[in-house]
C-alpha cells in the first residue's frame, strides 16, 4: 500500500483528490482529524509518514509545508503556483516527451502545472520544440474557465449572485497572471504571451484558445503541419489529439467537465487558425493532474483513478 497525505484536503482540489483516491485500494489515505489538521506538529508527522504528499494550498504554506518534509523518501506533489519554476522541482506534464517524463519519474520534488498554463503548453510547447514556431513569436492566449477554479470563495460568490454573473468577465487584465511564468519558461517562449483569462458562470471546465497566423510559423509550415505534430504528440491516454472539437461552429469550455482529460485540436483554414485545449480545470488541470502524477510515482497504471 502506497501512503499519501493530502496536505489541503478540504480545499477544492483537494477534495476531488481524495474523491478519486478514497476508494482505491493500492492507496492508504492519512487522515488527520478536524482538530490536528492545522496543528504543525500533526502535519510535519503526517508529511514525513507518507509516500507521497500531495500538496493543496496557497503558496505560503506549500512552501512552509515543504520544509517541514526531512524524509528523504517522501515524494512531494505541490499543486500550488510556488514551486512550478524552481530549480531542482520537475514540472509535472508528462506529455511533454520523454524527458519531461523521466524528470518527474527521477524527482521526488514535483509541481502539478496551473491550470490555464497546462492548455497552453500543451499547445505552444511541441510546435517550439519541433521548430515550427519560434521561441520569440508574439503569441496572445485567451482560456475561458469555470468559477470553480477561483476556489470556495468565486464558488460561494457565483452562487449567491447567480444570474448577475451570467456575463463572462476577463480578468487579469494586468498581465501579471501568476501562470505567465511557466507559461513563458517551460513552453520555452522568449516573451510571454499576450493572457486573457476568463471566467463564466459555469462550474467547471476549460477551453484554452491560442490564435495563430501562417505567417507566425517557420519554413512555410501550415495548419496541417501542425496537426501532423499533435497527432504524433497526443495520442492519449489522457491527452488525446482530436480532428475537432467544435460542433456546429461552436466550441465548449464545458466538453469535459467531470473528465481528466485534455482534448487537442487545431481547427481554422490555410491562413488563420486557432490552437485548441479543452479540459476541466479541476480535472487535467489540477486534480486529476495531480493523480495522474501519483500514479507514475506509485508504478501504477497512469490512469488509475482517473474519469477519462
Amino acid at each position: 500500500m502506497f501512503k499519501v497525505f493530502i496536505d489541503g484536503r478540504e480545499g477544492t482540489t483537494g477534495l476531488r483528490i481524495y474523491e478519486r483516491l478514497a476508494a482505491r485500494t493500492d492507496v492508504d489515505l492519512i487522515v488527520l482529524p478536524e482538530a490536528e489538521r492545522k496543528n504543525p506538529a500533526r502535519r510535519k508527522w503526517a508529511l514525513n509518514a507518507c509516500d507521497a504528499a500531495i500538496l493543496c494550498l496557497p503558496d505560503a504554506a506549500a512552501r512552509e509545508a515543504v520544509a517541514m518534509v526531512e524524509n528523504p523518501q517522501t515524494v512531494v506533489l505541490d499543486a500550488s503556483t510556488a514551486h512550478r519554476t524552481a530549480p531542482g522541482w520537475a514540472y509535472g506534464l508528462p506529455e511533454l516527451g520523454q524527458a519531461a517524463r523521466e524528470a518527474i519519474l527521477s524527482s521526488r520534488r514535483v509541481a502539478v502545472p496551473g491550470c490555464h498554463a497546462s492548455g497552453f503548453i500543451a499547445l505552444v510547447a511541441p510546435l517550439v520544440e519541433e521548430g515550427l514556431l519560434s521561441p520569440d513569436a508574439p503569441l496572445s492566449c485567451t482560456s475561458l474557465t469555470g468559477y470553480s477554479g477561483g476556489g470556495k470563495k468565486m464558488i460561494a460568490d457565483y452562487e449567491q449572485k447567480g444570474a448577475a454573473y451570467d456575463p463572462p468577465r476577463p480578468y487579469g487584465l494586468a498581465q501579471a497572471h501568476k501562470h505567465l511564468p511557466e507559461m513563458t519558461q517551460i513552453a520555452r517562449l522568449a516573451q510571454p504571451p499576450v493572457f486573457l483569462p476568463v471566467v463564466g458562470n459555469f462550474y467547471s471546465g476549460m477551453l484554452v484558445s491560442v490564435p495563430l497566423h501562417r505567417s507566425q510559423l517557420r519554413f512555410g509550415a501550415g495548419m496541417e503541419d501542425v496537426r501532423s505534430v499533435y497527432k504524433k504528440r497526443y495520442a492519449g491516454p489522457v491527452v488525446a489529439y482530436r480532428e475537432t472539437i467544435s460542433e456546429g461552429g461552436f466550441a465548449s469550455a464545458g466538453l469535459l467537465s467531470g473528465k481528466d482529460g485534455m482534448y487537442i485540436a487545431c481547427e481554422g483554414n490555410g491562413e488563420r487558425f486557432t490552437l485548441l485545449a479543452a479540459y476541466d480545470n479541476l480535472g487535467k488541470g489540477a486534480s486529476g493532474a495531480a493523480v495522474q502524477l501519483l500514479n507514475l510515482k506509485m508504478g501504477a497504471d497512469m490512469t488509475a483513478g482517473l474519469a477519462l
